[in-house]
């Protein structure tokens, strides 16, 4: 009969080999260097069975039940560090079955046709052609980050308005080529499992807490910030006309110019550079993890940057298990705005691998992205990081022109001009999506057609959002169409309630947070080392002494243009008279590729590793001209 040692060992390793065979597979479907979907939908189905065994709570509560009553006990009357260690690794993956089991055959049988489902529709999108109308008036073809930077730096209108109808035609087109289909189903399976609807089932399986609980926190936070929303628009559209506010001139109207004067300080050459010396600065070490980052755009891969790690970190019976780590962007190179999009992505997707590396508990369960780990909790860890490129003195520091200037403070103080009065229009943009994926969930099949569906994504953009539609109209996000984040888009305005309640937190007690090397080990210590352990408002309580708290988001968003002037021109003040802090080593070992070709990588210097890169990005920028 096996001992509990050895069941323990046993589910991390047949965990192992489970999740990095999905996780490969996914990476090389996703980047489109191979033709393997079938291949990676059965690796999913393998993983998806593994994660949802009933059969293992009872199993793992019996084992738990008996190291309880025969643990050994020291003269001290305390249990032995091993057994205990062995207690925390079982309620561990206890935690991980009781989160993702499927009890019935019936449940087991739609979780399989969600499955095969959302992989029709993932090839079906795969083969979508997107395009614009060009400043010639030529159809060219182009992918979502594509057409989002054309809204946000395009100064030619028709660029502009080409872009946006190019996602209005993918929301009609989703909702005709199996979306519909898939929500009815989502339903069906959370029926299944006893929720009212698969909003309700998501919300309890990604943030532990109910629909009900999850509102309280949004309506709250849709209150607080509801007048700065409606001001800033009636304000846009009083000084620029009406037709500032229609959704493909909206971002262009209040941030087109801002983006065009710091486009020449932040070149996507120069991305890898920024990141790795503003990481070994915050003194943020990836213990030993193996990166690998796909950082430009190209037909056929997958149109949203994510990370994901094949190989979680843990400790093995005392033995480091560094992390395997995938992360993607879809930058383009020579686009208005590609280049600070870039380098946003590149330090979201950054700090997530960083979180990825650290967890340092004593199975792989604690240290993956999906239940019971918190979006909320993990969507903190890279937000927080890609905040830093907003603060002022990270960007006289780091955004430099080709002759290495940096950044003009009238470029900055314009920036914030432009972009504080929608500080809280962004964070709507976020709380939309929960309002509307909730409504859409609780409407029954019979009123769920493109037509009604279409009504409703508008009516909740008018509501939230103020706009009669949308820059990002809501259907044209991919989050939407994916099983592990339909439902979840919630998680990021969580998150970024913790990420200002982090900030705060770190300026009260340092004064600065842009290269501040006391950074990184605190992050690492409470945020990153106790995985899925601890609940996100027990990490955030952990650093920072008091529980999750909104307030601070909210103030952020209602401050004045002065005021937030006032605070950067305090940042580049203190910059001044700091001491730069030193690089330290990442510790990493990094491949940078675009699909199978080899960009760069640190097996030499990191420094070299930064010059091969912005040698061969300028390179792809000199072919396209």
């Amino acid at each position: 009969m096996q001992t509990a040692k050895q069941y323990f060992d046993l589910l991390n390793s047949d965990y192992l080999v489970a999740h990095r065979e999905k996780e490969e597979l996914f990476w090389s479907t996703y980047m489109a260097t191979s033709d393997q979907t079938d291949e990676f939908t059965a690796s999913e189905k393998r993983w998806t069975d593994f994660i949802s065994n009933a059969s293992r709570i009872g199993e793992i509560k019996a084992y738990l039940n008996d190291l309880s009553n025969n643990s050994s006990v020291d003269s001290s009357n305390q249990e032995q560090p091993d057994n205990i260690a062995l207690q925390d690794g079982l309620k561990g993956w206890l935690a991980l079955f009781e989160s993702n089991a499927l009890e019935s055959e019936q449940e087991q049988k739609l979780k399989a046709e969600l499955i095969n489902l959302e992989a029709v529709l993932f090839e079906k999108k795969k083969n979508y052609l997107m395009t614009f109308t060009d400043e010639n008036g030529l159809q060219v073809e182009a992918s979502l980050p594509a057409l989002a930077a054309n809204l946000r730096a395009s100064d030619n209108e028709q660029v502009r308005a080409s872009s946006h109808q190019a996602f209005l035609d993918l929301e009609q087109w989703v909702l005709s080529n199996g979306f519909i289909e898939l929500v009815k189903l989502r339903n069906q399976f959370a029926r299944a499992l006893g929720y009212d609807n698969f909003f309700d089932y998501s919300v309890v399986k990604t943030e532990q807490m109910t629909t009900d609980e999850l509102f309280t926190i949004l309506d709250d936070f849709e209150k607080q910030t509801r007048e700065t929303n409606i001001s800033s628009i009636k304000t846009l559209a009083a000084e620029k006309g009406i037709e500032a506010i229609k959704g493909h001139n909206f971002y262009f109207s209040f941030a087109g110019d801002a983006t065009r004067a710091l486009d020449p300080y932040v070149p996507f050459s120069q991305s890898l550079r920024a990141w790795v010396e503003s990481f070994s600065r915050l003194n943020i070490d990836y213990a030993g993890a193996e990166l690998t980052l796909d950082l430009l755009d190209r037909k056929g891969k997958y149109q949203n940057g994510f990370c994901h790690a094949p190989i979680p970190s843990f400790s093995d019976n005392g033995k480091w298990v560094p992390a395997k780590v995938n992360f993607t962007s879809n930058a383009l190179p020579s686009q208005v705005g590609s280049g600070y999009s870039g380098i946003n992505t590149l330090f979201h997707e950054g700090g997530h691998a960083a979180h990825f590396s650290n967890v340092t508990q004593n199975a792989p369960c604690f240290s993956q992205e999906f239940a019971p780990s918190s979006m909320a909790y993990a969507e903190t860890q890279s937000m927080f990081c890609d905040s830093l490129l907003a603060d002022a003195d990270w960007l006289k520091k780091y955004a430099k022109n080709k002759d290495g200037q940096a950044v003009p403070d009238k470029v900055i103080k314009a920036l914030i001009e432009t972009k504080q009065p929608f500080f809280a229009y962004g964070e709507r943009s976020i709380l939309v999506v929960a309002y509307f994926e909730r409504a859409l969930y609780e409407m029954n099949d019979e009123h769920l057609t493109p037509e009604k569906i279409t009504q409703l994504a508008r009516k909740t953009e008018q509501q939230i959002m103020g706009l009669a539609c949308s820059p990002r109209p809501l259907l044209a996000i991919p989050h939407l169409l994916s099983d592990e984040s339909a439902c979840s888009y919630q998680g990021y305005l969580l998150a970024n309630m913790a990420v200002y309640q982090t900030r705060a937190y770190f300026m009260d007690k340092f004064g600065y947070l842009s290269d501040n090397p006391e950074i990184g080990p605190l992050l690492s210590k409470h945020y990153w080392s106790p995985g899925n352990s601890i609940s996100h408002d027990a990490s955030i309580k952990s650093l920072t002494g008091e529980g999750f708290n909104a307030k601070y988001l909210a103030d952020i968003c209602n401050l004045s243009v002065d005021e937030a002037w006032d605070l950067e021109q305090v940042k580049m003040q203190q910059l001044s008279k700091r001491q730069q802090a030193p690089m330290a080593d990442i510790n990493a070992k990094i491949k940078v590729v675009d699909g199978n070709k080899l960009l760069a990588d640190n097996q030499v210097s990191l420094s070299k590793m930064c010059d091969d890169f912005e040698a061969a990005i300028e390179k792809i920028e000199n072919q396209i001209e």
